[in-house]
């Protein structure tokens, strides 16, 4: 797939839960969007605007009601179970704002399944990783016994170490002080430049946002966000 080409697809996408009244609450209406290989997008939203439920539909975390997910020609949202799974671990980086790292496993452990999927990764180069985020005095500590800025920043290091196609955010920076946000943040973008990767962010960061040329209000993707503030 060339740089500039069409990696991601969205069309249709509705996603509703339950509502307190017994009816159905619409989160997410996007009639339409496009990521393209190697593009880099901000989406500016604040918190409980849905933009983690949307990252979740477009990895396959979550199933839509309707809709398609078509990640470089495959729809993620036609797929069972296990096959978005396998999408997902063979195409996609995801930087989780709550960090999902395995509690039993360590640094440099949790980065190594990162590369379970995808292009075969080795030792060397999760060692590179958790050193470039500042962590190489941190290998064999598990997630318990670091800080949650340092737990983002091994959530980071995992994402990466695949090198997958599509790189997705979710407050990447939010657990962490100014000086590491930004380091952090400067690690994403430049892997994904170095790999050719597609990023897509979500923040409300005004400092995050401000790195990225292009950067879009997630209330101009979403539908349902201008149904429920009309």
């Amino acid at each position: 797939m060339s740089p500039g080409s069409e990696l991601l697809h969205l069309s249709g996408l509705r996603k509703s839960f339950p509502a307190p009244d017994g009816g159905r609450r619409l989160i997410i209406d996007v009639p339409d969007f496009t990521l393209a290989m190697g593009e880099h997008i901000a989406l500016r939203g604040e918190s409980g605007s849905g933009k983690t439920t949307f990252l979740n539909l477009i990895s396959g975390i979550l199933a839509p009601d309707s809709g398609s997910i078509r990640i470089g020609g495959a729809d993620m949202a036609a797929l069972g179970e296990h096959r978005r799974d396998l999408l997902r671990g063979s195409s996609i980086g995801y930087i989780f704002q709550t960090f999902n790292l395995l509690q039993g496993y360590s640094c440099l452990e949790n980065v190594m399944l990162g590369m379970t999927f995808g292009v075969r990764g080795d030792r060397s180069q999760a060692l590179a990783l958790l050193g470039r985020v500042g962590l190489s005095h941190r290998l064999n500590h598990v997630p318990r016994q670091l800080s949650s800025g340092q737990q983002q920043r091994v959530a980071v290091a995992r994402a990466l170490a695949k090198r997958p196609k599509l790189v997705l955010a979710d407050e990447p920076t939010g657990n962490l002080d100014r000086k590491n946000a930004r380091e952090a943040l400067e690690l994403v973008r430049e892997t994904c430049l170095e790999t050719g990767a597609a990023l897509l962010l979500v923040s409300h960061d005004p400092d995050v946002l401000g790195t990225f040329q292009n950067v879009r209000d997630f209330a101009g993707l979403n539908v349902a966000l201008k149904e429920a503030s009309s």
